[in-house]
């Protein structure tokens, strides 16, 4: 049994005669809706802004991967990628304002996990399309594009862990994140 989302994704795949960095936009753009909604429903506020900080992310990969196609298709073929992403180093921002705010009794329902659990799914998937995308390329710039996404959606997956990992034990994961010595040193 399928859920919507690997249904989705599995009709993405079907679609391979179609351009890449188009199939590229709508996995971007169905992220980003998940996103909105997980954020929307989370009922933790450091989750809150995990899954909005998500979306836009995912919003940014759609419209560079939507102008690469239309420059690639005008004829255009730029000869670099800019450090147009960070794999996820943005992210680290909303982990540093949390560590201001835990609160090891807080209750989490079991749809937060549920939506992780999920949005680690897309996160893979995702990032095994665009590896499989680099090896196909035709230039080195989609090459260096598709491998730029995958590196963001890897910085995205950890992240996501991060933030399980901070639902299921916030005190064990405030001593990591502060990186804490136990040796009393």
């Amino acid at each position: 049994m399928h859920t919507d989302q690997e249904d989705w994704f599995m009709e993405l795949q079907k679609e391979v005669k179609r351009d890449p960095l188009e199939i590229a936009v709508g996995m971007e753009i169905e992220g980003k809706e998940f996103y909105l909604k997980a954020g929307e429903k989370s009922g933790d506020q450091f989750g809150q802004k995990l899954f909005a900080r998500l979306a836009r992310e995912e919003d940014f990969h759609a419209v560079k991967a939507l102008e690469i196609a239309n420059a690639l298709k005008s004829g255009q073929t730029p000869a670099t990628i800019e450090n147009l992403f960070d794999a996820g180093k943005r992210i680290n921002s909303i982990f540093a304002w949390a560590q201001k705010d835990i609160d090891p009794r807080k209750q989490i329902a079991q749809d937060e996990f549920d939506a992780i659990r999920l949005a680690l799914d897309l996160e893979e998937r995702t990032r095994t399309f665009y590896k499989e995308q680099s090896t196909k390329a035709e230039t080195e710039f989609e090459r260096s594009f598709f491998k730029a996404l995958m590196n963001e959606e890897r910085g995205h997956y950890l992240s996501l862990v991060d933030y399980r990992e901070y639902l299921t034990d916030p005190a064990s994961w405030f001593v990591k994140a502060e990186h804490h010595s136990l040796d009393g040193a």
